[in-house]
């Protein structure tokens, strides 16, 4: 069983961490909690509110085998929160460090894209949105999500293998279950 501590700012991208939470708990039985910034809840951009078990803190790289970070539109404003120092510390520490959309802007600032394929919504979004985003070496324009050591990112239009790289991380055993979850999710995209 892994421990997935999920990061929401306002509004959330709802569409975004549905698999991932929804997969871990189910087929795993991985330990899943929802954080916000402040321990309040959090609007999504589909309206709707999600409750969260607590405000994101040091204390939760104790208590997590992984960190994801959910898109939003607040990550490309100046408001954007500054997760730089727990972000690296978690990625010291070996947990598993996730960001999709929006959200791979705080992985670039927080300097965690610097050496490691990544990818996000474009290479251009990274370098308008992300003050200090030396990576730009490693971008790969992926329509899938990227993994590189224990650093996963996607675009916002990828949450189906944003999830099957964070849990093949946290579940490496897991491969051909990972495979089914992929190709049952993929085959709408197949010809008729």
């Amino acid at each position: 069983m892994a421990r997935i501590s999920f990061v929401l700012v306002d509004p959330f991208a709802d569409w975004e961490p549905a698999l991932l939470a929804a997969c871990a708990r189910e087929e795993f039985k991985d330990e899943v909690s929802w954080l916000s910034l402040d321990g309040k809840p959090v609007p999504s951009m589909g309206g709707m509110k999600a409750q969260v078990d607590g405000a994101l803190d040091v204390s939760v790289l104790e208590r997590a085998d992984a960190l994801v970070l959910i898109g939003s539109p607040l990550w490309q404003t100046s408001e954007a929160p500054d997760l730089s120092s727990i972000l690296r510390r978690a990625a010291e520490r070996g947990l598993v460090v996730a960001g999709i959309c929006g959200a791979t802007l705080a992985l670039a600032r927080a300097g965690l894209l610097d050496e490691r394929a990544h990818t996000s919504n474009a290479l251009e979004f990274l370098q308008r949105h992300a003050a200090g985003y030396g990576g730009s070496a490693h971008y790969r324009h992926s329509a899938q999500a990227v993994r590189d050591g224990r650093i996963v990112t996607a675009s916002g239009s990828a949450p189906m293998t944003f999830a099957v790289e964070v849990l093949q991380l946290l579940h490496p055993d897991a491969t051909a279950s990972l495979g089914e979850f992929r190709r049952d999710f993929a085959r709408e995209y197949l010809p008729g």
